[in-house]
């Protein structure tokens, strides 16, 4: 790298535009959304979508709800031709899709995408010529009134066509390739100039993209030339002004919501922002970052993985794991104080008592988009007790009591941290069974019968002492009483209980319970334990022994 990065590269030059509204608007409506993850985002795949995977994603696309589908380039290649017919004379698309197809200024081009559309119910037909400087020198050697005169005869030539599509509903688009780093002012002149031709009305609109088609400067900038031209432009009422951006400075979402606060209707993307060099708009993300604001984006993500499954699929992509929304770990949380923090805002929320979705580390609600909160918290050595209390209970109904989660949370995380990796659900359950359920010396059960009289309990346990029978005699107030006064009188260990609970583990005749105990003794040391058995008073004896053979 340089040391004087300036002299070689240069900051982009601001608008003119110092009192610009966008900054003190707020989004309250979904834009209209278009996808191009068929034309644009096909277009950057190493291995394009035959016919096949471009209508199992035209399906999936629709079944998100997406009504402008950018269908593909039908004059660039056979293919894209087959797919736009199949669409049409198969009956594929619903009366109510749009189906865009892109087509450069050159009548030979021209002719072709018109022959594809034959019949089709809605069209959006898409022309574009490209703008800037570097293009008008470095690509066509054409001068600004020459560029401007490429546009005016794509526009005609497609204007003359339109009676060859008779019953179909056409929408015209027109986009300045590379606006974004083409001056404000051309195009504008541009833009009217394609305006002067198709002559759209208030009543009957054309789409005016405006696309960062390499991204050059800052989001805000970017804002500004949308609003700059949503001030300037000539009978602004009769256009959609729609944004297609993409990621070269990784801040394509920043400038398509600051493009949407500029005034503009409509937005260009992909499904998880699949596109050129560093990718296109991430239509989910923006979609969702309105829907956690509590606006409906009017596109249905409750089946988010389905459609990561269905996209991986079709284009030989994959989603990253941090991906916003919809990657594997984006609503995982490995960090133990993070795990806790999310572990009291789901009980919160699960037990009504907040109104809005205010969740610590969770901008919404998993369930929302088809992910399980079992999902969201997953344990590895930088977990801490909360975590691997959350997966026992959310798993395998196994609620640790608070006091007991501080005992097993630093054993089960030593455990991991000798694994070196995350461990599963089922691990965890391993680990609390082996130090826990499966305890059998020096102490084992063979046998527990009890009776009552004149208010005491009697006990008689048959139980194994380091594999040699013991009978063990005692009275209490009531059975577990009775066990612990039975070990002091027989001289073994002496201990009290001091704390105790019980649940079922599952439901129906044949269900388990477990029971937690803590135990104390003479000298101060306690130690939990834990018993499993469909008996609960068996279940508790088990919890007793536990605890004893854990000392």
């Amino acid at each position: 790298m340089l040391k004087q990065p300036s002299q070689k590269y240069r900051p982009f030059p601001p608008v003119p535009l110092p009192d610009r509204k966008w900054p003190n608007r707020t989004l309250t409506q979904a834009p209209r959304w278009c996808s191009v993850d068929l034309r644009d985002g096909n277009q950057a795949l190493a291995d394009p979508m035959n016919v096949g995977q471009k209508l199992e994603l035209f399906h999936a696309l629709v079944k998100v709800g997406f009504r402008e589908i950018e269908v593909g380039f039908p004059s660039a290649s056979n293919t894209e031709f087959t797919f736009n017919r199949r669409l049409i004379e198969e009956g594929r698309a619903p009366d109510d899709v749009w189906l865009q197809v892109l087509v450069q200024a050159r009548e030979h081009l021209i002719e072709r995408t018109f022959e594809s559309l034959v019949n089709a119910k809605k069209a959006i037909i898409h022309l574009y010529n490209s703008t800037s400087p570097a293009q008008r020198r470095v690509v066509f050697g054409m001068t600004k009134e020459e560029i401007l005169q490429v546009a005016v005869r794509g526009a005609q030539m497609i204007r003359e066509r339109l009676s060859l599509l008779p019953g179909t509903e056409v929408m015209l688009q027109y986009s300045p390739e590379s606006f974004s780093a083409t001056e404000v002012e051309f195009a504008k002149e541009v833009s009217e100039a394609v305006m002067e031709v198709w002559q759209p009305t208030p009543e009957r609109k054309m789409i005016l993209n405006l696309p960062d088609t390499v991204e050059v400067a800052m989001p805000n900038v970017y804002a500004d030339q949308i609003e700059w031209m949503c001030r300037h432009l000539k009978n602004r009422d009769a256009l959609i002004i729609s944004l297609h951006t993409h990621n070269d400075r990784n801040t394509g979402t920043a400038a398509t919501e600051l493009g949407l606060l500029a005034g503009a209707d409509r937005v260009e993307g992909t499904l998880f922002g699949n596109g050129e060099r560093t990718g296109n708009l991430d239509l989910v993300t923006v979609a969702m970052n309105l829907y956690m604001h509590g606006i409906d984006p009017g596109l249905d993500f409750s089946d988010l993985n389905s459609l990561v499954r269905v996209y991986e699929r079709c284009t030989g992509m994959t989603v990253p794991p941090r991906h916003p929304y919809a990657g594997e770990l984006v609503f995982t949380a490995f960090s133990g104080s993070h795990q806790d923090a999310i572990r009291k805002g789901l009980k919160e929320w699960n037990e009504g008592r907040r109104t809005y979705w205010d969740v610590p580390y969770l901008t919404v609600d998993p369930n929302d988009l088809g992910r399980e909160y079992r999902e969201v918290i997953r344990v590895n050595s930088q977990s801490g007790r909360g975590g691997v209390a959350y997966l026992l209970e959310s798993e395998f109904g196994i609620a640790l009591p608070k006091e007991m989660q501080r005992e097993f949370g630093p054993i089960a995380n030593d455990e991991v941290d000798r694994l070196g990796r995350e461990v599963s659900g089922a691990e965890l359950k391993a680990m609390f069974w082996r130090e826990y359920v499966e305890r059998t010396q020096p102490w084992q059960l063979q046998g527990f019968a009890t009776e009552s009289c004149n208010g005491l309990v009697k006990c008689n346990a048959r139980l194994l002492q380091d594999g040699k029978p013991v009978v063990l005699s005692g009275e209490g107030n009531g059975p577990l009483a009775a066990l612990v006064n039975s070990f002091s009188q027989a001289g073994g260990p002496h201990f009290e209980i001091t704390a105790y609970s019980e649940h079922a583990l599952s439901a129906g005749k044949g269900a388990s319970a477990i029971a937690y105990i803590q135990i104390k003794h003479t000298d101060g040391r306690t130690r939990w334990g834990v018993g499993v058995d469909t008996n609960i008073e068996l279940a508790s004896v088990r919890a007793v022994l536990s605890a004893l053979n854990r000392s």
